[in-house]
């Protein structure tokens, strides 16, 4: 009797030095840590430069809310989309201008930020960088033709939100100065009538209030 060898054929395959359970969200973590290194691996291993967290938030966002310049550039030279918006509307640009990350700013600038895309709010990277007191975003961002009288849903312009919600001192100054010298409508009422004079003089904001009498803002 002729007995019959059995041939088993073990495939062997390569083991990936970064696995699909590894991959869900883990690019995003690297970036917000502003790990490049980890970045730059997960990449070479194929995860998308697109990829979301729960949030939403992609990699060049997240690495913008941990103001890591360093990985945004990296990442943007990779081609990130720095308008790419989360659940909460936030884009690259956005955030960084609403945080005053003038860096990561200038980077999202270069790599063709959209100057009309809005928050959640509906105002444009200029009104709460405006509001937040960041004068050399709000420089950088006057460099550029965003809408300088762009009004989000509260009713307020950047000149409006630097003076309701900023606090009259030198840095809100600066900036309701900058404004006027860019043009800003200085009788542009919010959704009560109420002009950006008449909130200064409210709020005892009296520097504020000189600037703009000064450049001929009716009371």
């Amino acid at each position: 009797m002729q007995r019959r060898t059995a041939t088993i054929t073990v495939a062997l395959l390569p083991v990936p030095t970064v696995s699909m359970a590894q991959t869900n969200t883990s690019l995003v973590d690297a970036a917000a840590r502003g790990d490049l290194a980890r970045v730059r691996q997960l990449l070479d291993a194929g995860v998308s430069l697109e990829q979301r967290d729960a949030r939403g938030r992609t990699p060049v966002l997240a690495a913008t809310a941990g103001n890591h310049l360093a990985t945004v550039q990296w990442l943007i030279e990779r081609g990130a989309d720095v308008n790419a918006q989360d659940e909460q509307l936030d884009s690259a640009f956005l955030l960084a201008g609403a945080s005053g990350y003038t860096g990561i700013v200038r980077a999202t600038l270069a790599a063709g930020a959209n100057l009309k895309s809005t928050n959640r709010y509906g105002g444009t990277a200029l009104i709460p960088a405006c509001h937040q007191g960041h004068v050399d975003t709000v420089r950088l961002l006057l460099t550029t033709a965003i809408a300088v009288d762009h009004v989000n849903k509260l009713g307020w312009s950047a000149l409006l939100e630097a003076v309701i919600l900023g606090d009259g001192g030198p840095a809100h100054s600066e900036i309701v100065r900058m404004l006027i010298a860019r043009g800003a409508d200085l009788n542009l009422p919010d959704g009560q009538g109420v002009t950006p004079l008449q909130h200064a003089i409210r709020r005892q904001q009296t520097q504020v209030a000189q600037l703009l009498r000064a450049a001929g803002a009716r009371p």
